[in-house]
């Protein structure tokens, strides 16, 4: 039984078009994101660019006004946990911060001051102009400690 040359040109379109719809969705929902400190050093090669910048933000510099649903706020360098960590940084000097302002987007619920948040938008300068922020859930899981 010999397979027809219209069959096997047919069965490889598919699994072409299979192969290009799995590569591209992964293209799209594999993004990672930046620290401060990376895009600081990397500024000048960023600049103007869509970035995902992962940060803290710092604690009194919130500006939240909801009529014009304007966000501006600093976010610095998330310290590491030391939480049964036996690596200890190289450099702990957590001097880096960006200033972020979201014009259009509400501001999230958990949203508030030494809060971890992912920012997604365009470097400008110094300036982060934000598209998107968005804030991880504090854990209030904190395991029984053995005596």
């Amino acid at each position: 039984m010999r397979i027809k040359p219209r069959f096997l040109i047919g069965g490889g379109l598919i699994v072409a078009a299979i192969t290009y719809l799995i590569v591209t969705g992964i293209k799209n929902t594999a993004e990672y994101y930046l620290t401060v400190e990376e895009v600081q050093a990397k500024q000048g090669q960023l600049d103007g660019q869509e970035l995902r910048v992962a940060g803290r933000v710092k604690p009194g510099t919130i500006s939240w006004d909801p009529a014009a649903l304007k966000l501006q706020f600093v976010m610095g360098s998330i310290p590491p946990s030391d939480k049964g960590s036996a690596l200890t940084p190289v450099s702990s000097a957590g001097s880096a911060q960006i200033a972020v302002t979201c014009i259009g987007q509400p501001k999230p619920d958990m949203f508030a001051d030494n809060r971890d948040v992912i920012v997604e938008g365009k470097l400008a300068g110094t300036e982060m102009k934000a598209e998107q922020v968005l804030t991880s859930c504090p854990s209030k899981y904190d395991p029984k400690r053995l005596r």
